[in-house]
């Protein structure tokens, strides 16, 4: 339960609302426990003992209630029989009538508030998933992230949320019903009370493993969802090698032990039912007998009370099933909450102190002052450092595995430094803002990265919006104008999946499109054509040629064409600045440089 309060934070906001719903049910109760008392005037009339009566409520609090059911007593006092008995039938109806609509009014008030519940806590993990460092999700499969977005969202919403209207009303038929009939036969009740608490207790211990099952087969879902991902991604290659058999054989290894956890589990729930309706016969055999002793030795208890106490209590044994199996489903969906709880507690080891810098333009220059950065105990970078002024264009090249990615993705602070410090204009990175800082930054890597939106949309990313003549425009210097407007939709062209309706070269021409809109003092051109056709990457270079005019740029690349003209060349080596000068500089010293360019790494 004390996992379960920590959802009911999203419904403070509601609370006239949970006030009102909670005022609902106990009307629906309260009429529906009039119904069914009206059974023992209809067997005292039946059976003609004594005249048609109707116990009282013994509360002076129920007010006009109270009245109307003393004038209610009257009338069929002064009755005859068959208007007596015609009375009851009334009144049965009619309470029972007020029973379903203060019952419907509640689920009706209910329903919003659970959607509110989930609708927020989906938000917040939406949210939370984007304040993430990009260092935390090379850690987390996205397939185990996406399950804890949808299947475990899902498990709780059936699972908690679901069974929240059960705590609430259950809990009170049982009050209201176990009052009333304490209040009919106190000894008989208490007789009662001693075995119910056994039934919860062998319910209780039967549920722990419950919760453990629930989990394996949390794990198990994500694991299936990684598969499928990777499997849709991967397609091309998995037929290109003939390796379908073996990703179906991987996914038929988690989706066999996936049934196997799901059965054992659903063993373990569905026994919530019959096991307590097994234990409320019992109960009703020892009441039977006991009360059964108490109406032989006359103590004050005449047949048809006995029978409404049996009526009675038969209405407590379906909540008592209902609160049983709510049980189960709690610990089945507690582990899907503890793993989304994972998500939304995860650490965020980006972040901004209380008051940052405005920073409004670049004026100055980027320095990297002994920097080092370690990926868990790996130092990936060793003591770097090094200043890039202003409208100046520095390549950064190297082996792959030797840091450069890593040092670009320093300065827009997808990762922290672990040691020094990055100044932009003499000012740590860490005192801007995020948003600020990334503000002055565009970024063309070596994957184009579009949505499943318009091309329209794509390049206006980020900016709150451009008309379209400046999108048309930044698509012109980009080179990807003409492309788009032989598109059947032109700029209302969806790009696909993951921009699967466009070829490398016009992914990476919007991209470079995106970054002209967003127009940033600051370029980072991370191997921005390494992975296109010769022709592709003539169109993007001059495209690019274009982007870097009148910018501060930092490239990394692998290519002569890119780098030879930049003012400086940075040459690492594990984490390490092992050379920096010119091209034709670095190219005399016949060093590590001069041996990239003759390896072709550099060409």
């Amino acid at each position: 339960m004390k996992k379960i309060s920590r959802l009911l934070k999203y419904l403070a906001d509601y609370k006239g609302k949970i006030g009102l719903y909670f005022l609902c049910n106990l009307l629906s109760i309260v009429f529906g426990l009039f119904s069914f008392t009206m059974m023992i005037p209809v067997l005292n009339i039946l059976f003609n003992n004594g005249g048609a009566v109707i116990p009282s409520t013994g509360s002076k609090s129920l007010g006009f209630i109270q009245d109307a059911i003393e004038h209610f007593k009257n009338m069929l006092q002064q009755a005859d029989k068959s208007t007596a008995l015609a009375y009851v039938c009334v009144a049965v109806v009619v309470f029972t009538i007020l029973k379903n609509v203060f019952l419907y009014l509640s689920l009706f008030i209910l329903n919003p508030l659970r959607s509110s519940v989930l609708r927020r806590l989906r938000d917040d993990l939406f949210t939370k998933t984007l304040s993430l460092p990009i260092g935390f999700f090379t850690e987390e499969r996205k397939g185990d992230l996406i399950s804890r977005m949808t299947n475990d969202l899902a498990e709780i919403d059936i699972s908690i949320i679901g069974v929240l209207e059960v705590f609430v009303r259950e809990p009170l038929t049982i009050i209201c019903y176990l009052g009333y009939m304490t209040y009919s036969n106190y000894k008989l009740t208490l007789f009662l009370l001693f075995f119910l608490p056994v039934s919860g207790l062998i319910i209780g211990r039967i549920s722990k493993s419950l919760k453990k099952s629930s989990n394996v087969m949390q794990e198990q879902l994500g694991h299936i969802l990684g598969v499928i991902d990777e499997t849709l991604v991967g397609m091309r290659v998995l037929k290109a090698f003939n390796a379908e058999n073996q990703q179906h054989l991987k996914f038929m290894k988690l989706n066999n032990t996936l049934y196997r956890v799901r059965n054992r589990m659903i063993a373990k729930r569905e026994i919530a039912s019959p096991l307590s309706e097994t234990m409320g016969v019992i109960v009703v055999s020892f009441i039977l007998w006991y009360g059964g002793n108490l109406i032989f030795k006359g103590n004050g208890f005449d047949s048809a009370s006995f029978i409404g106490y049996i009526a009675c209590f038969t209405q407590i044994i379906t909540p008592f099933k209902n609160l049983s199996a709510a049980f189960y489903n709690v610990q089945k969906g507690t582990s899907a909450l503890d793993r989304v709880e994972l998500l939304l507690q995860a650490e965020n080891t980006i972040t901004e102190i209380p008051n940052p810098t405005e920073i409004n333009s670049f004026t100055d220059s980027i320095r990297f002052k002994n920097v080092d950065f370690f990926y868990g105990d790996k130092k990936i970078l060793d003591n770097v450092s090094f200043e890039i002024k202003k409208g100046k264009t520095i390549a950064i090249v190297g082996a792959s595995g030797a840091g450069k990615s890593t040092l670009v993705d320093l300065i827009p602070r997808f990762h922290d430094v672990t040691g020094g410090e990055i100044l932009i204009d003499g000012v740590n990175i860490k005192n801007f803002r995020l948003f600020d800082i990334r503000k002055q930054i565009g970024v063309v890597s070596q994957d184009p990265i579009l949505f499943n939106d318009t091309i329209y949309n794509n390049i206006i990313l980020g900016t709150g919006g451009a008309s379209q003549e400046r999108v048309e425009e930044a698509a012109r210097i980009a080179n990807a104008d003409s492309f788009i407007k032989q598109k059947p939709e032109g700029y209302q062209t969806v790009a696909g999946d993951r921009g699967a309706r466009l070829s490398g070269g016009e992914r990476q021409r919007i991209t470079i499109a995106r970054a002209v809109l967003k127009n940033p003092p600051i370029l980072i051109l991370d191997e921005a054509t390494s992975s296109l056709d010769t022709q592709s990457e003539r169109i993007v270079q001059d495209a690019i040629n274009n982007l870097m005019k009148n910018r501060t740029c930092i490239v990394i690349a692998h290519r002569l064409s890119t780098v030879q003209h930049a003012d400086e060349i940075i040459v690492m080596e594990k984490g390490k600045i092992v050379e920096r000068g010119t091209h034709n500089d670095l190219l005399s010293q016949d060093g590590i440089y001069r041996r990239l360019v003759e390896m072709q790494q550099v060409k």
